[in-house]
């Protein structure tokens, strides 16, 4: 994963709020990049740095709303803070469920904006981390023989090895032998962490197949 200086987005039409809010951020020590439109927005190829977005919900042409609704059919999962210089409480309420981290109010609390703007980062690295966590999980589970996989999957649901030896017809030495290697390729260190991991994975007490992961 990327461990590049968090990078934040701001989306909006006003040059003069576009320049004070990314002297703020840089202040901080944060990288910015502005937009004017959500066409812009899109147009640019995002960085794999952590980060979020700061929009505008009111916007010639499409409106902050809209991008949303775009974004979120794309499968991206980037924290937005809504700003607007109207306190329209219906379209706020909109924009949380939708979503949305928080909506802050024009002129923008400098301290409010920034600790959006933190929590945002840090909800985007703990998405991040737990994506990291997961693909590294599915290439251990992905060296598992088939065999390993069915006795993994009785394993975390709580069977003992007798009871796993006499469902597949196998020695208790053998289910031991398969038993021991599943938890050594998926570096478990206990039963509990098995276990842990294979919910993790979406794995049911019966399949030993997770659910492809989203790119």
């Amino acid at each position: 994963m990327s461990e590049e200086v968090p990078l934040i987005y701001l989306v909006d039409d006003d040059v003069s709020v576009r320049e004070g809010v990314a002297d703020l951020l840089r202040s901080v020590g944060l990288r910015v990049e502005a937009f004017a439109s959500p066409k812009e927005f899109l147009d640019r190829k995002r960085s794999d740095a952590p980060g979020c977005l700061i929009l505008d919900i009111r916007l010639p042409g499409p409106s902050g709303l809209e991008l949303q609704r775009v974004l979120t059919s794309s499968d991206s999962q980037l924290p937005i803070i809504f700003i607007s210089a109207h306190g329209d409480i219906p379209m706020s309420v909109r924009a949380i469920k939708s979503g949305a981290i928080e909506f802050l109010t024009k002129p923008l609390n400098d301290q409010q904006l920034l600790d959006a703007v933190h929590a945002g980062i840090e909800r985007d690295r703990a998405r991040r981390q737990e994506a990291h966590t997961l693909a590294e999980l599915r290439l251990r589970f992905d060296t598992l023989t088939q065999r390993e996989r069915e006795i993994l999957s009785l394993v975390v649901s709580g069977k003992p090895n007798k009871q796993i030896a006499a469902h597949l017809d196998l020695s208790e030495m053998t289910v031991k032998v398969h038993r021991s290697q599943a938890m050594h390729k998926m570096k478990a260190n206990s039963v509990i962490e098995l276990v842990r991991m294979a919910d993790k994975l979406g794995l049911s007490n019966h399949e030993a197949q997770p659910p492809k992961l989203k790119h």
